[in-house]
């Protein structure tokens, strides 16, 4: 399928949520801007109305019903807009009206908004990352997006985008991951991730921990997904003393990473723990379920 043909049926499908959820007025006006883009190879035309869409569209989230959202994964796998806003479907229908036919010009117009877009143009930008044509070629462009220290342009990369898990090499996906450690992201919501773990991201989180702990600070739960797959005789040490302390987030968390490990040992330590071992064989405890009360215990403190 080509890259025009997808962008269309990615038009075709926010221009649909968008009419379901926004005012009449404003899709009138979305329609046109789409219309005159599509038919004009001046970029002006779209920096004034991806500007614009501000004045049309605001920032509150989008519905989407699971029928919706299996539609969005028909689409592009991965592709979950459940988390974008309205103003963020707007604009990405407009970037992807402007014509394909000339590669070099659609780059040079794309790389113009993401040099001079604000935040929140920003993180539609790269949030739509899934949908743009010529995706093997904005690589470099996503990892730009990681290096910021804006947390919502951080996360339209890193969360909730299947973009990092396909085109990231390891170096790249390891220093995503190491970031979003660092600044306390919701993890579960990075996808593909055990697909992508690998023994150097095990290695640097260790680490990672051990400075923690050697500070007398708690690390986050969710690190110890990316160690499972490579526990061994010294890494169990560090399970056990995660294990032990007070925080309980932790403690189901380095059970369930000897839940989903093969080392035997691991197994061992967990059957020491025969009523958080039965909640987590019962999946009410999960990688998902870890996350969400880390994140809200961030929010309480």
């Amino acid at each position: 399928m080509s890259a025009h043909i997808v962008s269309q049926k990615a038009i075709d499908f926010l221009m649909e949520l968008l009419s379901q959820q926004a005012a009449s007025e404003s899709i009138d006006w979305l329609k046109n801007q789409s219309q005159e883009i599509s038919q004009s190879t001046k970029t002006m035309k779209l920096f004034l109305a991806f500007g614009k869409a501000s004045k049309y569209f605001d920032k509150s989230s989008l519905q989407i019903s699971e029928v919706l959202s299996r539609d969005a994964e028909k689409l592009r796998k991965g592709f979950t807009p459940s988390s974008w806003d309205k103003l963020q479907a707007a604009r990405s229908i407009l970037i992807l009206s402007f014509p394909q036919q000339n590669e070099a010009l659609w780059f040079k117009t794309i790389n113009q908004l993401f040099e001079t877009g604000d935040m929140q143009e920003l993180k539609s930008l790269y949030a739509a990352l899934p949908i743009y044509p010529f995706q093997d070629r904005l690589i470099d462009r996503a990892i730009e997006g990681l290096r910021t220290n804006m947390t919502l342009v951080f996360d339209a990369v890193a969360l909730d985008n299947p973009y990092p898990s396909e085109f990231f090499d390891e170096r790249a996906w390891n220093q995503m991951l190491i970031k979003s450690v660092f600044l306390q992201r919701p993890l579960f919501l990075i996808q593909h991730a055990d697909k992508r773990s690998n023994e150097n991201l095990a290695s640097i989180l260790i680490d990672y921990a051990h400075e923690r702990w050697a500070a007398g600070r708690n690390v986050i739960p969710e690190l110890w997904r990316y160690v499972a797959p490579f526990l061994n005789e010294s890494r169990i040490e560090d399970i056990k003393k995660a294990i032990k302390g007070e925080n309980l987030l932790e403690k189901q968390a380095g059970l369930l990473a000897c839940h989903h490990s093969t080392y035997p040992n691991a197994k061992k330590l967990l059957a020491e723990f025969p009523d958080i071992q039965k909640e987590i064989e019962a999946g009410k405890i999960t990688w998902e379920s870890i996350g969400k009360s880390f994140a809200e215990s961030l929010i309480k403190n």
